[in-house]
């Protein structure tokens, strides 16, 4: 009963430590955006639902307070997310380099969302670490560096656009949640959980709750978001199960690959091999699933898993990536073939042989 004792103690402790934080953070923010500012919003490159989600949403809520908000991609977004009010407006960094710094250059203020490290805006990671501009982080991705001033980071929850709810909330403006910022919101929420089959906790689906109240029709948004596929993309996947699947079924492990010449062929576009990893999760017995793609220049892997599986310490420790314990991803200049051994003899070391 001590130890069980002792156990709770550490638990109540941290939450509090983590709820007195925010309550400190809150209040630098609430300072920060009391009066008109010139507001920058940047997350990842190759942005998915939750980055592009939380990034639209947040300056939806921004612009209501009156402030100048600019968003910046590093690279385009998957037009399956064209949907989202605004984000036309977004600047693409690859695109426009120089205008992208410029809004930098004039920002008061700069919003990091969905990434924990400068290296994951590539070349704008440097016009955001010299900036004079404050810097506010907000990001749920392990070990975050010490690059912002105020910084709103939980590993826990199930997304960032449920820490921009939250500290939206936080703030006291949860009335300005309309269905459009609400919609952005839901995005982050659905993507990252897939569905809400994985990473979430209790507050996740009391978020969801409040956005749903607010007037968000998640069956819409989930139409949107799923149903919207391309010939192509059907096409691309049935390869992908019928060609390019192998499994090891001593150890529970699906891996798929992409070529270039796969990548020619079904004219592959940023996006188009979104969730594709997720379909090998689907069969029995499989716990870790790895998409490998070969790109021009460096081989990227997406690993996903089940259970107490970290596939976060795999994509670190052999693949220079990261992530969260059931999703992460990397990326290795090599050869497509020496990264599928690679994956081959790694999994091994994680996962025990089944009795198949």
């Amino acid at each position: 009963m001590a130890e069980k004792t002792e156990i709770n103690f550490d638990v109540c402790v941290f939450i509090r430590t983590f709820a007195t934080r925010m309550t400190e953070e809150i209040k630098q923010l609430k300072q920060l955006l009391s009066f008109p500012k010139e507001i920058t919003i940047v997350t990842h490159r190759n942005p998915d639902g939750d980055a592009i989600g939380s990034s639209m949403g947040l300056a939806s809520y921004l612009k209501k307070l009156h402030h100048s908000v600019k968003v910046i991609f590093p690279s385009e977004y998957p037009t399956s997310y064209g949907f989202i009010t605004g984000i036309q407006m977004a600047m693409i960094f690859d695109l426009d380099p120089n205008a992208a710094r410029t809004a930098i250059d004039k920002s008061d203020v700069i919003f990091c969302l969905d990434f924990n490290g400068l290296d994951r805006v590539d070349k704008l990671g440097e016009s955001i670490q010299f900036s004079k501009a404050k810097k506010v982080l907000i990001d749920h991705h392990l070990e975050p560096e010490p690059f912002s001033d105020i910084e709103f980071s939980d590993t826990s929850a199930s997304s960032t656009c449920e820490l921009v709810f939250k500290v939206i909330d936080e703030l006291g403006d949860r009335n300005k949640i309309d269905p459009d910022t609400g919609e952005c919101l839901f995005t982050g929420l659905i993507t990252d959980t897939g569905s809400f089959r994985y990473g979430t906790r209790p507050y996740t689906y009391e978020v969801a709750a409040a956005l749903k109240s607010l007037g968000v029709d998640d069956y819409l948004l989930a139409d949107k978001i799923f149903n919207s596929q391309k010939e192509k993309h059907l096409r691309l996947l049935g390869h992908c199960l019928a060609n390019r699947m192998e499994i090891m079924k001593d150890y529970g492990v699906g891996i798929m690959w992409l070529t270039r010449k796969d990548y020619a062929d079904f004219d592959i576009q940023r996006g188009d091999t979104e969730g594709i990893v997720n379909y090998m999760l689907m069969m029995e017995n499989i716990k870790v699933a790895a998409f490998i793609l070969e790109q021009p220049s460096i081989i990227k892997i997406s690993l996903r898993s089940k259970g107490d599986i970290s596939v976060q310490e795999i994509a670190q420790k052999y693949f220079n990536g990261g992530g969260h314990k059931n999703a992460s991803g990397g990326g290795v200049y090599a050869s497509l073939n020496d990264i599928i051994d690679k994956v081959k003899k790694v999994m091994p070391k994680y996962l025990p042989k089944l009795n198949v």
